[in-house]
């Protein structure tokens, strides 16, 4: 029976917004700066907007931001999007927040939300189709991830502390180790309930599906692209920004 609620439920979309964006500088935050000739939000919007499975979308902004004139130049479609006050001293906070209102709203419980970075743009319709289509068949929820290429060496941890050259203390094999990318799929309360859970532990959680691990929930890995990469850093800017302006599709 749940598994059946779950299956037909409705699917809405959660888009934190609330971070400063601080290494890549600039007057506003990343995610509202111009790229490739609009603001970075504006791609995760349409490629939602898009999507022809999403009722909703709920983009949770920092209070001192609310009412800053960018917001009314965003892209507007034929689905609800709602700017809402909810963004929170962390990530975790601003989602749980804005998790909140749309319980208050009167969205279902047991409807799906799909938590997604600002600052991936790379999202595009297919990815949000399949990451649906496969979270659907089950009850644990899941998220858009990529399997590791690249050899992983671990640091050694008092030469980082001291801002010393680090040597390599060991090198981690790869296997079975996934990159977590977002959109990040759970059923409301669910979700809520587990963020609740993390920030009362005072867990360092980074992405939805660490809060759902507490709760002993083993999330769905549903692979990815390369070009839903976060960008960080100003050589992540530079990239997506070529990546965006040559509408590269893989």
């Amino acid at each position: 029976m749940a598994s059946e609620k779950l299956s037909n439920a409705q699917c809405h979309v959660v888009l934190p917004t609330a971070g400063t964006g601080s290494r890549l500088g600039g007057e506003l935050p990343k995610q509202f700066q111009a790229m490739a000739g609009k603001p970075m939000l504006s791609y995760a919007l349409e490629a939602f907007l898009d999507c022809s499975h999403i009722e909703s979308i709920w983009v949770g902004v920092a209070p001192g931001f609310i009412d800053h004139p960018i917001l009314k130049s965003l892209v507007r479609g034929n689905k609800p999007i709602h700017f809402l006050p909810t963004g929170g001293s962390t990530r975790q906070e601003t989602v749980r927040n804005t998790l909140g209102a749309l319980l208050r709203s009167g969205i279902a419980e047991n409807d799906w939300v799909l938590v997604h970075d600002a600052a991936r743009p790379g999202i595009t319709v297919a990815l949000i189709e399949k990451l649906i289509a496969a979270v659907r068949t089950g009850t644990s929820g899941g998220l858009l991830a990529i399997p590791l290429a690249d050899t992983l060496k671990q640091a050694d941890l008092d030469a980082v502390v001291a801002g010393n050259l680090p040597h390599i203390e060991k090198t981690i094999p790869r296997d079975h180790l996934w990159q977590a990318q977002t959109p990040q799929m759970f059923s409301l309360k669910n979700l809520y309930d587990a963020l609740e859970n993390a920030i009362r532990l005072e867990s360092d959680v980074t992405d939805e599906a660490s809060a759902m691990e507490l709760m002993g929930i083993k999330p769905l890995l549903i692979e990815g692209a390369t070009r839903n990469f976060k960008v960080t850093h100003p050589a992540d800017w530079e990239l997506m920004q070529l990546l965006l302006s040559a509408n590269i599709s893989k």
